[in-house]
């Protein structure tokens, strides 16, 4: 069902948004003292990789800041390119760990071509396969999904009624006017994009009402009303509650499931079990609300990724103390 350069979409967020694309990973590891929440990993040593749009990018420092705070040393590899050159370098060792997402691991690197619908039930047979095959092992997940959506801006919602994908397909057949969708390009010819949602709701969109836009411009539209009413946005993207738009619920559970969780090879975890009571925590409290909010700062706001990991961090008080 479904070919993607997995996340590679995700890029062009980054570039949306030029603070981030310019960022450096150096000096992540500064904004926490060693040790500060324990020594649980002394005298372990970690390379940590993350990819290069600004929701890996914050993962990734969130780990780099994390192991040190619990006596790791750590060296920073963040913001070191898409999914293939980060896999490559995990399955390698140039890398240590990085945040994965579940889709993409059941997808792009076990080859699979249709999704898990259960979110549950997706990151577990990732997992479970990726470890048998590969010798991946996966901490997590993560309860943020970071999959596409269709939003709309808020008032234009409430005007039309619609709350659902189904309502929108409805919306299609007796006021086809009302559905302009602003998409990118990538969107309009994947399985898991405009075609095989047509396809799942059951609407027809006439090619002149889909306008092709780049990431940003999409969500600009959206929002201003008159190159569409529908865009195509990312979940937890900061720049959806920002612009105030309203996320249309998937009801027919037609798009992949991207739950975040932490990757390394198997001999990395045996050798450091204590990752797994180091990072679960906070795995835990990582939700799509908390992942919007901490891009918002880095997408909307120009705020340096290290600094907003490192605050975040702090408040939830996984350094020892409050940094803040």
């Amino acid at each position: 069902m479904i070919s993607r350069p997995l996340r590679q979409t995700f890029t062009l967020l980054a570039a949306a948004a030029l603070t981030v694309t310019t960022v450096s990973a150096c000096g992540s590891a500064d904004a926490v003292e060693a040790s500060s929440a324990g020594n649980e990993l002394a005298g372990a040593k970690f390379v940590i990789g993350s990819k290069d749009f600004t929701e890996n990018i914050v993962l990734g420092n969130i780990a780099v800041q994390l192991l040190k705070a619990h006596g790791a040393e750590v060296v920073d590899k963040t913001n070191l390119g898409g999914t293939v050159p980060n896999r490559k370098a995990l399955e390698s060792g140039e890398i240590d760990l990085y945040w994965e997402y579940s889709g993409t691991g059941w997808i792009e690197h076990l080859k699979n071509t249709t999704p898990i619908q259960d979110s549950a039930k997706q990151f577990k047979a990732t997992a479970e396969a990726d470890l048998q095959k590969n010798k991946i092992h996966w901490i997590g997940p993560t309860p943020l999904n970071n999959t596409y959506a269709l939003a709309i801006r808020s008032e234009k919602a409430k005007e039309l009624g619609v709350k659902t994908l189904s309502d929108v397909a409805e919306l299609a057949r007796t006021k086809p006017q009302e559905v302009t969708v602003c998409i990118e390009t990538e969107f309009s010819t994947r399985d898991d994009g405009l075609s095989g949602l047509s396809k799942t709701y059951g609407m027809t969109i006439p090619k002149d009402r889909v306008s092709l836009l780049d990431t940003g411009v999409v969500y600009t539209e959206t929002d201003k009303g008159q190159t569409c009413n529908f865009g195509e946005v990312f979940t937890t993207d900061g720049r959806i509650a920002a612009l105030g738009l309203t996320v249309l619920e998937d009801d027919k559970k037609f798009f992949p499931i991207y739950n975040a969780a932490v990757t390394l090879r198997q001999e990395t975890y045996d050798k450091y079990p204590a990752l797994e009571k180091v990072l679960q925590p906070v795995i835990a409290k990582l939700d799509d609300a908390t992942m919007q909010r901490l891009n918002a700062r880095i997408d909307v706001d120009g705020e340096e990724p290290a600094k907003v990991s490192a605050d975040w961090l702090g408040k939830e008080g996984f350094l020892g103390a409050d940094k803040t």
